[in-house]
């Protein structure tokens, strides 16, 4: 069973556990803004026939994690980190858990927030990737 936490109980693992940060949204959206001192890996990428699995995505994985890593796994909302959190279990990554409010927050099935996303619940944030956690740094270790 996957366990699902909080934008808050997220951080701290982050803080207190050494949970790294696997944002899967695209480039365009982690640069808008992202949790401090996340890795951006997409799932998807834009392209110029709209979005698409991104064929890079595990390897990419892999040369930046090792399945031992203790990981948060997030995206804008759950869609994403939940197919990425997925076939990092497959991979045998049993340290892979869900940041299921994501970035923007959890609605229901009429679009309202049933649960604040990172930004809204005040989280430290960046525009700026660290040094090495980029996609345009990760995608070249693939």
């Amino acid at each position: 069973m996957t366990k699902r936490v909080t934008p808050r109980e997220a951080y701290e693992q982050m803080t207190n556990e050494g949970f790294a940060y696997l944002d899967v949204r695209t480039p365009e959206e982690f640069e808008a803004g992202h949790p401090a001192g996340a890795f951006n890996v997409p799932l998807l990428l834009d392209g110029p026939a709209g979005r698409a699995p991104n064929p890079a995505f595990m390897r990419a994985v892999r040369a930046t994690f090792a399945t031992d890593r203790k990981l948060v796994v997030g995206c804008l909302g759950s869609a994403r980190a939940t197919s990425a959190l997925e076939a990092l279990e497959r991979e045998g990554y049993a340290y892979a858990i869900l940041q299921l409010a994501g970035w923007g927050g959890a609605v229901d099935a009429f679009g309202r927030t049933k649960e604040a996303g990172w930004k809204a619940a005040g989280l430290p944030i960046a525009t700026n990737a660290e040094p090495g956690r980029s996609w345009a740094e990760l995608a070249k270790k693939t």
